[in-house]
């Protein structure tokens, strides 16, 4: 489904500032992996993300979804393809608009835009049962601004929307970082059921040990703009935080276990 063909990415060229932080990255996913990314700071996911999603050009490598060659097509362009949770809840939806107007929207991802996301009864009911699923009483405040919504049902909001249209790849970058534990169980948990569920191929970045062990079929460390370790479902299953600990040591130097977030 997802196939990244030695990618590297370099910012700042020729600076004191440069850095490489995709190094001839390679990386495939099968239809419905749920792949969780964990590394120190620096290590280049994010950077992996934004690759995969367009926001920048990578240098070198290509990068399909489906068979489709998307290495230089502009972010907007890929849309169609993709669907994105951000770490910051205020970001993935338009905070003056109405739940239904965001809904709506997109619904129409990846499409010319249009006076088509006017709404009718019967994409009212469709909406409300959505967001019924989501448990969090949003099924009663259609129009409501998305503005006056907590951080934790902003990001739930976000997460329906970027899996309303079941993308062919779904990005979470570390999307329950800035909300409280109980909210971000929350999430962690509708997301695992919206991934199964619909068998999205999803890759979902955390610092995080212990959901990087929990959620998902597979795992994999980056240090330095690499995969240095990857870890399918069987093994997973058998590894303990201080397992992985280890891996990280074996495999990138003792970075990694000095790396508080990682213990998180």
């Amino acid at each position: 489904m997802l196939r990244v063909e030695g990618i590297s990415k370099t910012f700042n060229v020729g600076t004191v500032n440069e850095k490489k932080a995709l190094n001839n990255l390679s990386l495939h996913l099968a239809p419905g992996d749920f792949v969780t990314v964990i590394g120190g700071n620096g290590a280049g996911k994010s950077t992996l993300l934004n690759s995969v999603a367009g926001v920048f050009a990578v240098d070198e490598g290509k990068i399909l979804i489906n068979g489709i060659d998307v290495t230089h097509l502009a972010e907007h362009r890929r849309a169609k393809y993709i669907g994105r949770v951000f770490q910051d809840p205020m970001l993935g939806t338009a905070a003056g608009m109405m739940i239904e107007e965001n809904l709506a929207l997109a619904m129409r991802r990846g499409k010319t835009p249009g006076l088509g996301y006017m709404m009718d009864g019967k994409q009212t009911d469709y909406f409300k049962k959505l967001l019924a699923e989501l448990d969090l009483g949003l099924e009663n405040r259609l129009t409501a601004k998305v503005g006056l919504l907590s951080g934790g049902q902003r990001q739930a909001l976000t997460l329906l929307m970027a899996t309303m249209k079941k993308p062919e790849l779904l990005l979470l970058d570390e999307h329950t970082a800035a909300l409280d534990p109980k909210t971000a169980e929350k999430v962690l948990n509708l997301t695992e059921k919206i991934v199964n569920r619909d068998k999205l191929t999803t890759l979902m970045i955390t610092h995080n040990m212990r959901d990087a062990l929990r959620f998902g079929n597979r795992l994999i460390m980056m240090n330095n703009g690499k995969i240095v370790v990857d870890v399918d479902a069987e093994q997973k299953a058998k590894l303990k935080i201080t397992d992985l600990l280890d891996l990280f040591e074996k495999a990138a130097g003792a970075e990694f276990a000095n790396d508080s977030m990682l213990l998180g």
